[in-house]
């Protein structure tokens, strides 16, 4: 069974809200990086609710059969789960208001209704 795109990005955002994620933003990054089709961003309050986040969200790619690559984890600060076509960015509360990279990401659309 393949999965597509939209599907994936729609299993990660569950995957974040089953865990209380914080601020969910889904960006269309088509035609603007080759990089991803999609990032979503979050944050957690803590690095236990971080965590949380991160192993929800791989436990369903991996259900899906979508291999995961994940930088961060033990930190929680940051953490970044590679899906291929999605690539979710969940961070601490305060590394979010940091980075902003929804600002640096500013031409892509956000996605609505996912």
């Amino acid at each position: 069974m393949t999965i597509t795109p939209q599907q994936l990005l729609n299993t990660a955002i569950a995957g974040a809200e089953d865990k209380k994620a914080m601020n969910i933003v889904a960006l269309d990054l088509k035609g603007i990086s080759l990089v991803a089709d999609y990032f979503v961003i979050c944050h957690g309050n803590s690095d236990t609710q971080v965590q949380a986040i991160a192993t929800e969200v791989r436990k369903r790619a991996h259900d899906a059969g979508i291999p995961v690559r994940i930088e961060g984890m033990d930190a929680a600060r940051w953490v970044l789960l590679d899906l291929g076509d999605v690539v979710v960015h969940i961070f601490h509360r305060d590394e979010r208001e940091y980075y902003n990279i929804e600002r640096l990401w500013s031409d892509a659309k956000v996605v609505e209704n996912v």
